[in-house]
């Protein structure tokens, strides 16, 4: 019996999860194969083989980094992510001087480490320490009544600061932000009078900004023009969904073709490699992803994948039922809502249910930094998911060790 124990402790949390997330980082090399052929060919960036390689590099990097996550005792995780927002606020002011556009548009958002080719998105690091950060303070002490002015500026101003630095070059991360803040302070049960403060004051600083982007040069080159143009598109195709305008057809490419994607592949799909329209869809093996599985698996395949994301999401849901301490199962409500809100988009947008934006797909879309922050997500979740047993074996008491826990997480 005890060899068995030994046997999947490399495993460590819940099995289950750990199996599903196995199984979904298997059938990514699958999609991302075949839709890079697009970088290929028509991109001209490297070669198929180079990219599934450096995918699959980046899958096994993700796994052991959410192994190792185990290791850490989760409670030091919350204490760093203070000095760890901080360290990413600075890289995201770095990042707005210095950073890469990308074809040449005002979208700064990658930091290349320097001496290495290797670049990064701070904004995906800055997201979730932020988010585990929020975590904590919202458990920290959980007895004790806060001024007004200290979940003014612990909370509005860390979310704020976050929203304003990220939202110039990439505005559906920044809203992402807004909305997931605001679902961990409902989770968190923080009074509903500073919920409806946030939502206030949110809403008062997404004005500014989009009036002085919009209609002042004073934040210089953005990405809002490029949003309201997708917000149109998106409406007018809506409108005119039964028109033959070519001006809206022309403007909504690449939704079009991921429907038409969707469409072609019908119930069992056109069979793994074999899509038709990879080559004439923008961004086919990272934010349509979804669109070219759907295509090549059909509707069974994506149902399969689907039912994959929700049972992630049950158990990630039951992990956070078991654990006594209030900041483990917040943190890992949180990080479970960042990973669903990130997967909906994905969806919504193949589906045209939504504007474009650049989210990626959890663990299957091509692209590195999304990637490593979904598998250090994970690992946390897993890490928490290890220490229930852990709590069990112990008897801790329902309310004194609890809140003590609690006050030291």
């Amino acid at each position: 019996m005890e060899q068995q124990e030994n046997k999947f402790e490399l495993l460590k949390g819940d099995k289950v999860l750990w199996m599903v997330i196995i199984l979904i980082s298997f059938f990514s090399v699958f999609p991302v194969y075949s839709a890079s052929s697009n970088l290929e060919y028509i991109v001209q960036n490297g070669t198929t083989t180079g990219h599934v390689i450096k995918h699959m590099f980046f899958v096994f990097l993700g796994l052991a980094i959410m192994r190792a996550v185990g290791t850490v005792k989760y409670e030091h995780i919350g204490k760093l992510s203070s000095i760890l927002l901080g360290i990413m606020v600075i890289l995201l002011f770095v990042t707005m001087f210095t950073g890469q556009k990308i074809d040449g548009a005002s979208a700064s958002r990658w930091l290349k480490i320097p001496g290495t080719p290797i670049s990064f998105q701070p904004s995906s690091f800055a997201y979730l320490m932020l988010i585990i950060y929020l975590c904590r303070y919202l458990t920290k002490k959980i007895k004790r009544e806060r001024l007004p002015i200290e979940n003014i500026f612990y909370i509005f101003g860390p979310v704020l600061l976050v929203f304003i630095l990220v939202a110039k070059d990439n505005g559906s991360t920044a809203l992402m932000i807004l909305i997931v803040s605001l679902a961990v302070m409902l989770v968190g049960q923080l009074s509903s009078k500073y919920i409806l403060g946030f939502l206030g004051i949110s809403g008062l600083f997404v004005g500014i900004f989009l009036f002085l982007a919009l209609k002042t040069d004073l934040i210089g080159s953005n990405r809002v023009h490029t949003w309201v143009s997708r917000i149109e598109t998106f409406a007018n195709s809506k409108k005119n969904a039964n028109v033959e305008d070519e001006t809206v057809k022309a403007k909504n490419y690449q939704v079009n073709q991921a429907k038409a994607a969707i469409v072609h592949g019908g119930i069992t799909g056109m069979g793994p490699g074999k899509s038709a329209l990879k080559q004439m869809l923008p961004q086919s093996a990272s934010d349509f992803i979804f669109a070219i599985i759907v295509e090549e698996y059909g509707f069974f395949g994506a149902f399969a994948l689907i039912t994959l994301y929700m049972i992630m999401m049950i158990r990630i849901v039951m992990i956070a039922s078991k654990m006594r301490a209030f900041f483990g199962s917040l943190l890992v409500l949180s990080l479970g809502i960042m990973i669903f809100v990130q997967l909906a988009v994905n969806i919504a947008v193949a589906v045209n249910l939504i504007p474009v934006t650049g989210q990626p797909l959890p663990l299957i879309s091509y692209g590195g930094t999304s990637m490593l922050v979904t598998y250090l997500q994970l690992g946390i979740i897993l890490n928490v998911s290890s220490r229930i047993l852990t709590f069990e074996e112990e008897g801790m008491g329902k309310k004194q060790n609890v809140e003590e826990i609690n006050d030291i997480a």
